[in-house]
């Protein structure tokens, strides 16, 4: 499993890495036939306090699973990120499934 973590316009500290890799590591007991993470940390330009913004993209055999969220912090954001693509994951195992 590929895991592969971009901050754009800031550092990010090694407390959020793990916090983040910690949170998507637990969806692999989901689907263990991911392949590989995208997460791309970024702060929005915005004037209003919900300007953290995680993106993850994971990828499993013959599709790309995406999720986008806002929030006041890193961690609140990956959490619901994380709650939508848990949500995408168990889809995808239906269709996989019905197959």
């Amino acid at each position: 499993m590929n895991m592969k973590m971009q901050s754009v316009g800031f550092k990010a500290d090694s407390k959020l890495e793990a916090f983040i890799n910690q949170k998507f590591m637990k969806l692999e007991k989901l689907e263990s036939t991911i392949t590989g993470y995208d997460i791309i940390l970024n702060v929005d330009k915005s004037s209003t306090k919900d300007n953290k913004v995680v993106e993850v993209k994971i990828k499993v055999p013959g599709n790309e699973l995406f999720a986008k969220k806002k929030s006041t912090s890193f961690e609140e954001a990956a959490d619901l990120v994380s709650e939508a693509l848990r949500t995408q994951i168990l889809k995808y195992k239906e269709v996989k499934a019905s197959k």
